[in-house]
């Protein structure tokens, strides 16, 4: 069949229909020929030649050419992997601006740049032609019927965030039609819509939604799976797999269809994004789209020696933010996915590499300066995984304005206060206010702590309190895959018990480090099934696990649902307090004429905390109190924000401590609201007052609640 190429636009990149034929165009600064391929539903390929070519961008329009049409790139040019050109028209490449994909990566020798038998391994050019197993790119139409719909803005301060698996949340849900669960569909669905509305979930951060190379080399021959999907490879185009209806652009509405649900319920899309490095891995690597599009423009090449790549991300490759077209992908990404896809935010993977000018980690790059100044992203949600693997990539607190963190040392110190680990209460009182050490300096606010105690890195809550090493067998690789250094501890039993005791104390410690996070400063993050006591069986790592080792199992014991049932009461607590969710900082202003301030910190005797009591590693409790009556900031119009006043008291020791009501606030009378060695969320506990002393057990928490105001029903057994 013949078709006619004309001229067509540099821009937009990537193919556009306009409702009477496609524009296609594609940037590389080092080739010498683009070729646009067209596949009809037998997999016969059309190839057109690209002429034209402004500012390095190769484009032509082909009439008659619309959606559903699949279609990939050809790119010709020097093979001198020596002086980083990976050229290779034999091998089909997957247009960088894909707005939809069909088809997986078949692992193949065909899909790779260099011949395996050549002695000198990746220097040798290949001839064979790798179309039939690379996935193909779709032409969409893009419109859609929002029906008004526009991103929800919920405050960050009001934020809940929920850490979670499009696949692996539904896939086992009873309550989702087969055909649904492990789909966008599935998650739209008024099953899984209920159940993160009924814990109180604000937003939902999704785990890599781009799509990914599912079957990497090194998993294939195993039968494992990318599962987590930290492989990007196009970054426009949602993964098709997730999709129900298809995978012929299907997957674009069906992704909007999701959001829109989502947003109707009160509840934000916040996408993880991999944009620090892609799948085609390192120099060994397949070529299967940037590598083979302009490999020198697009990754980081070593220094002296361009046939390595630079690797900030443990991945093979880090994508060159230093380049202007670089940089553009991933700004047009962004703002597609806000203006089109209507998501609400972003989380970047490994976001020290994107920050990488020279070598060292840069708060004042190109990449941060471009976004602050874009009037779309401005004003989204941006959290930084503030750290990579190259040196001086730890960031935790280095970001600049309107960026939010997730907060390392927050999860650490808090999985070693309650583990019982050597470490100062000064450290545990920063991270439980937010972090003001962290972010207070560069006029930031507590929302920049993003807090977490687990998340899909590493162990499941219920893990952390049963497992004190890993159990990656799983992954094939012998377990040395994972973290060694997990914080973690089994409470004196490795792995799953019968022994009440042992039982009854993961429970608490589970309900302890739900507690502190939902009533600490800043922004609460919860993985995914940590509320129903999800467990990996030890796997801390299970990137590739495709299976009931990562999917929520929906099949809950008592014990289980009732963790479920306190967790939501504790986020809706949360949510009826202003006070645990402060937009300011602690100033620990007193109250006139009162000499109370809007935060106090005593020791068990009831004093207050001294230097030496501060920096003692060993001191394990402390009673903090929330002035409710002394919040800095006003409401939306302007008027006076007042909230109950809490007594919050942390013992990690192993023996229960008796506390005293501190001397400022022993006149009034105190009402016990939670505590952490019950199963279930307490609504009506014991009242203290004035020298009362006050038993709370070993490794628990409690929160005693000022009565006065608003005095609750209460019950003395």
């Amino acid at each position: 069949m013949y078709l006619s190429v004309w001229p067509g636009k540099p821009y937009p990149l990537g193919a556009c229909w306009d409702g009477k034929g496609t524009n296609f165009a594609i940037f590389s600064e080092h080739a010498t020929g683009v070729e646009v391929c067209l596949f009809d539903k037998r997999g016969r390929e059309t190839r057109l030649e690209l002429k034209e070519v402004t500012n390095f961008v190769w484009h032509g329009y082909v009439p008659s050419v619309g959606p559903g049409q699949r279609y990939g790139f050809r790119v010709h040019g020097p093979f001198e992997p020596e002086a980083g050109h990976r050229f290779n028209p034999n091998k089909l490449l997957i247009d960088p601006y894909a707005k939809a994909m069909d088809g997986d990566i078949a692992f193949a020798e065909e899909i790779f740049g260099y011949r395996w038998s050549d002695p000198k391994e990746d220097l040798g050019f290949s001839d064979l032609d790798s179309a039939p197993y690379v996935p193909k790119a779709i032409v969409v139409d893009e419109s859609f019927d929002w029906e008004g719909d526009q991103r929800l803005q919920i405050p960050w301060h009001e934020t809940i965030i929920y850490e979670t698996h499009v696949r692996g949340f539904t896939k086992l849900n009873p309550d989702i039609p087969r055909k649904l669960r492990g789909t966008y569909a599935g998650l739209a669905h008024p099953a899984a819509i209920s159940h993160l509305q009924a814990l109180g979930i604000s937003a939902v951060e999704l785990m890599p939604i781009h799509h990914f190379l599912s079957n990497p080399g090194h998993l294939a021959p195993q039968n494992l799976s990318n599962y987590w999907g930290y492989d990007s490879i196009a970054y426009l185009a949602p993964h098709a797999s997730y999709c129900a209806k298809g995978t012929c652009g299907q997957q674009v509405a069906e992704f909007k269809e999701m959001v829109k649900a989502l947003h109707q319920a009160g509840i934000e899309v916040i996408l993880d994004v991999v944009y620090n490095h892609t799948g085609e891995g390192n120099h060994m690597g397949p070529t299967v789209s940037l590598r083979g599009v302009d490999n020198a423009s697009y990754y980081r090449l070593m220094d002296g020696d361009s046939r390595y790549y630079m690797d900030y991300t443990g991945c093979g490759n880090s994508l060159n933010v230093r380049n202007p077209q670089v940089l553009k992908l991933i700004m047009d990404s962004l703002r597609y996915w806000v203006l089109e896809m209507h998501v609400d935010g972003f989380r970047f993977d490994l976001a020290s590499a994107l920050a990488r000018e020279l070598h060292a980690v840069d708060r004042l790059a190109a990449f941060f300066d471009i976004i602050h100044q874009d009037p779309v992203l401005a004003d989204v949600k941006l959290i930084a995984e503030p750290w990579d693997v190259g040196e001086g990539g730890y960031q935790v607190g280095g970001f600049p304005l309107l960026w939010s963190e997730w907060n390392g040392k927050y999860r650490d110190t808090v999985r070693d206060f309650w583990r019982g680990e050597d470490s100062s209460l000064a450290e545990f009182a920063y991270r439980f206010t937010g972090s003001s050490d962290l972010y207070a300096t560069n006029g930031r606010n507590p929302h920049a702590s993003i807090n977490f105690v687990t998340a899909h890195d590493g162990f499941t809550l219920r893990d952390l309190v049963t497992y004190n090493e890993k159990n990656n067998d799983a992954n094939g690789e012998d377990n040395r895959d994972g973290e060694d250094h997990n914080r973690s501890w089994n409470c004196g039993v490795e792995g799953e018990t019968k022994d009440r005791k042992v039982l009854k104390l993961r429970s608490r410690q589970i309900r302890n480090f739900l507690a502190t996070m939902f009533l600490s400063q800043g922004v609460p993050m919860m993985l995914s099934g940590d509320e129903m006591g999800r467990t990996q069986g030890g796997n801390n790592n299970p990137y590739c696990q495709d299976n009931q080792i990562s999917w929520l199992d929906w099949d809950l014991p008592e014990e289980n649902e009732a963790l479920l049932d306190f967790t939501r009461q504790l986020i809706d607590f949360r949510r009826q307090h202003p006070i645990l969710r402060r937009r300011k900082w602690f100033m620990g202003r007193a109250i006139h004429g009162s000499g109370v301030n809007d935060i106090g910190w005593f020791n068990p005797d009831g004093q207050g905390m001294t230097d030496e009591q501060w920096n003692d590693g060993l001191a394990k409790a402390i009673s903090i109190f929330l002035n409710g009556e002394e919040i800095a900031t006003t409401g939306e119009r302007g008027e006076r924000i007042i909230d109950e006043s809490f007594l919050i008291m942390f013992n990690a020791h192993y023996e229960m401590l008796e506390f005293l009501l501190p001397n400022e606030v022993n006149n009034w009378e105190w009402v016990v609201v939670v505590d952490t060695t019950k199963p279930r969320f307490v609504r009506r506990g014991r009242r203290y007052q004035e020298e009362k002393l006050i038993p709370v057990e070993g490794r628990s928490l409690m929160v005693l609640q000022r009565l006065g105001r608003v005095a609750p029903e209460v019950d003395d057994d």
